[in-house]
C-alpha cells in the first residue's frame, strides 16, 4: 500500500500504468486478486482478462475482452466515453506488439487500471509457435 503520513497518495498516469503491468504480470487468479485488493485500498480499480489465439484474426475479441472486464468488474461505468478509453487504450497497447505478433499466436492477460480519470491498459503475451516464444509488453492510456 502506497501511502504519504496517514493519507492515500494521489496518483498519475504513470503509477496507473505500473499497476495495470503488474496486473497483467500476474500468473494466477489467487495472485491477481490479492494485487486488484491491495491496489483498492489505495483508490485504484483494477482488473485482468485471459486471453489466447491467433493475432490477427483476434484484434477486436481481444479489445472486447478488455471492455467488457472493465464493466464487469466495475473499473469503469456502461457508458460510452469510458467504453471508448479502455478500446483506445487497448488499441494502443496492441499496436506495440503488432511487429512482433503478425501471423503468430498470442497468449496471455490484459490488465486495466483506473485512478480518478487515468486509465492504462497493459497487454502482456507470449508469442510464437509451439514452445519457440518471444514475450511482449504493450501499454496504452487515456484520460476521461
Amino acid at each position: 500500500m502506497i501511502r504519504e503520513s496517514n493519507e492515500i497518495k494521489s496518483f498519475g498516469s504513470k503509477e496507473i500504468a505500473s499497476a495495470a503491468i503488474k496486473i497483467a504480470l500476474t500468473s494466477g487468479r489467487n495472485e491477481e486478486k490479492l494485487y486488484q485488493t491491495d491496489f483498492l485500498n489505495t483508490g485504484i480499480h483494477t482488473c485482468a482478462v485471459d486471453y489466447g489465439g491467433e493475432f490477427i484474426t483476434s484484434v477486436m475479441k481481444i479489445v472486447e475482452r478488455a471492455v467488457v472486464a472493465s464493466k464487469r468488474e466495475g473499473v469503469i461505468t456502461d457508458n460510452h466515453t469510458e467504453e471508448g478509453a479502455v478500446a483506445g487504450a487497448t488499441r494502443e497497447a496492441l499496436s506495440q506488439i503488432i511487429p512482433k505478433a503478425i501471423g503468430l499466436n498470442v497468449g496471455g492477460k490484459i490488465g486495466i487500471a483506473r485512478y480518478k480519470n487515468h486509465i492504462s491498459v497493459a497487454i502482456f503475451f507470449g508469442i510464437g509457435l509451439l514452445h519457440l516464444n518471444e514475450v511482449s509488453i504493450g501499454l496504452g492510456h487515456r484520460v476521461v
